[in-house]
């Protein structure tokens, strides 16, 4: 019994930890190649704010600050792991980065949290959600409230994430993959792995492709002036202010 339920393990880890990396990287490479060559119109950076204002102010902004700064934290881990141990051997920067980590976190949470009752809620909303959406939420509350899990009850990640998880991800890109470390690790950190496979596999057809098309453009077209005047009347007088003027396209 305990040998089939270690082959088990094995398996499962094999197929968690080796195959679906390759397999979330491969569908979203290819996945993002076709739907920009079939739909590429279709893909922006445009969202439904418009249809909302001031209650998407907390969920976006708290959501969209915190996964920029995690996403960069955990890139440095990467790329620079021994600058992050040197970093971490001082153990009050090893606090401030780990304090600083899980605050950002909470506010990916509260901003995440909000988004999905606004998009639950909200009648106009709801008008433009599909299935997709509903699942992209899920799917990333599983990896915040994992990663929150993760940050509090086994702590010091930073230091583990540059030390065990760095080399783990490098041997993938490199195609040896080790999973000698990883495979060791409980299951909720194994689950917050996963999950952001599963994240890195849907891109394509999901929203979350928008933020392959940075509107950076917006950078240096001309500049453009918008005029707003709600006073009919006024619009309509011959020599009123408006009258000289005129839209401009750049």
């Amino acid at each position: 019994m305990d040998a089939s339920i270690d082959n088990l393990l094995n398996t499962m880890n094999s197929f968690f930890l080796i195959a679906l990396p390759y397999i979330a990287l491969v569908v979203c490479i290819i996945g993002t190649i076709w739907r920009y060559r079939q739909t590429k119109f279709k893909v922006s950076s445009l969202s439904s704010q418009f249809l909302e204002g001031r209650t998407l102010f907390w969920g976006s902004v708290p959501f969209h600050w915190g996964i920029l700064v995690l996403f960069l934290g955990h890139l440095v881990g990467f790329v620079f792991p021994r600058g992050v141990l040197l970093w971490n051997s001082h153990p009050v920067r090893l606090i401030i980065i780990e304090i600083s980590a899980f605050i950002f976190a909470l506010a990916v949470l509260v901003g995440l949290l909000n988004l999905i009752y606004r998009r639950l809620t909200n009648p106009k909303v709801i008008v433009v959600t599909n299935k997709m959406d509903v699942f992209i939420l899920l799917l990333l509350l599983l990896l915040v409230v994992s990663g929150l899990w993760v940050a509090y009850f086994f702590r010091w990640g930073s230091s583990w994430f540059a030390s065990v998880i760095t080399p783990y991800l490098r041997s993938i890109f490199m195609l040896q993959p080790d999973i000698s470390a990883v495979s060791a690790f409980p299951w909720v950190v194994k689950l917050h792995m996963i999950s952001a496979y599963f994240l890195v596999m849907i891109i394509p057809f999901s929203r979350l492709v928008h933020f392959l098309v940075l509107p950076l453009d917006y950078i240096w077209r001309p500049y453009q002036q918008v005029y707003w005047n709600w006073n009919r009347k006024d619009i309509r007088k011959a020599g009123s202010a408006w009258a000289d003027k005129r839209p401009k396209n750049n």
